[in-house]
Order: C-alpha cells, then structure tokens, then sequence
C-alpha cells in the first residue's frame, strides 16, 4: 500500500507541511467528549503531534426490524411505480398546458399508470398480510401459524427423544443388561 500525501497547515493557515499517511494516522480515543474540540472539529493530539478524527457515524442498534424480502420487494415495486406514476402525471400536465398532440395520450397513460399504482400498493398490504400469516409474527392467541409451529417443534422433540434412545441400545451392545459390568 503507498503513502498518500497531504499538505496541513497551521492553526493561522500560513505554513504548510507535507503529510504522509503513516504520520496522519487517526488517534484511537474513546467515544465521547475527549479527543474533540469545542467546534467539533478534530483535536489535536500534543505530545504525538497526530490527529483524531471523528468516526463519520456510529452505529446504533434498528430500532424496527427489517421487512421480510417479499414485502421489501413488493414495497420496492410500488415505489418505482408510484414514481413513474407522479412523472407521467407531470409530463400530462405539462403538455396539457403547452398544447402539445403529446397530451391526449399521456393523460391516457397516466390514468393507467395510477391504477397500475394502486394495485402496486395493494400488492405491498397483501404480501405483508400473507407473510404475516404464513410466518406466524401475528401475536394472536389463535394464529395458525402459532399451533402450526408448536405441532412441528413436538415432533422434532419426539424424533430426538426416539433418536436418542436409539442410539443408547446401540451403545449397550442390545445385550439387555441392566447395569454395567
């Protein structure tokens, strides 16, 4: 990896120096008031002469969790729709008012693209009521998805218990002994 360079200069902008990247190495520091100016700017690190700068972000946790990737992509769909929709209604508009041939059949094409756009957003509900269904996020005492799981986590429990045990009479040899030797 190569050295970039830089010029920095002092506090009053008069001299400047080059900098290699090895020398203008960001200062490790802890989150926090340490490490920055009043300004906000990045503090200068004396006894080193490097340095520290701010992250350009922090991480935080989400507060809501992603959608599944069918709504996601539902979702999606209709925004491109929606936006497609809105600059057909602008052009529409904007030939109705220059007198253009063009109008007639944009405004035609809008009207079609609004509906289009409006099953777009039904399809987006519809695909988060189905994921909903299907994957059992619904909090409902009586969701179907709920007794679907639970049915399948017990016969996963009985087929480890019955494998289990299996595997402790292949251990013991199928010799029927009651204790160890």
């Amino acid at each position: 990896m190569g050295t970039a360079e830089r010029r920095e200069t002092s506090g009053d902008g008069t001299a400047t120096r080059e900098v290699t990247r090895q020398e203008a190495a960001p200062a490790v520091h802890a989150p926090g008031a340490a490490g920055r100016r009043a300004d906000g700017g990045p503090a200068r690190d004396a006894a080193e002469g490097r340095t520290a700068y701010r992250p350009l972000w922090v991480e935080e946790p989400a507060k809501r969790r992603r959608l599944p990737d069918p709504v996601r992509t539902a979702a999606v769909r209709a925004v491109l729709v929606i936006a497609v929709t809105l600059i057909q209604a602008m052009v529409a508009v904007l030939c109705t008012l220059a007198g253009s041939w063009l109008a007639f059949p944009v405004v035609v094409s809008s009207v079609v693209s609004t509906i289009a756009a409006t099953w777009a957003v039904l399809d987006v509900w519809v695909t988060r009521q189905v994921w909903n269904q299907r994957h059992g996020v619904v909090s409902v005492p009586s969701s179907t998805a709920r007794a679907l799981r639970r049915e399948r986590r017990q016969a996963r429990r009985r087929e480890r218990a019955a494998e289990r045990e299996r595997a402790r009479i292949r251990r013991r040899g199928g010799t029927g002994q009651l204790s160890h030797p």
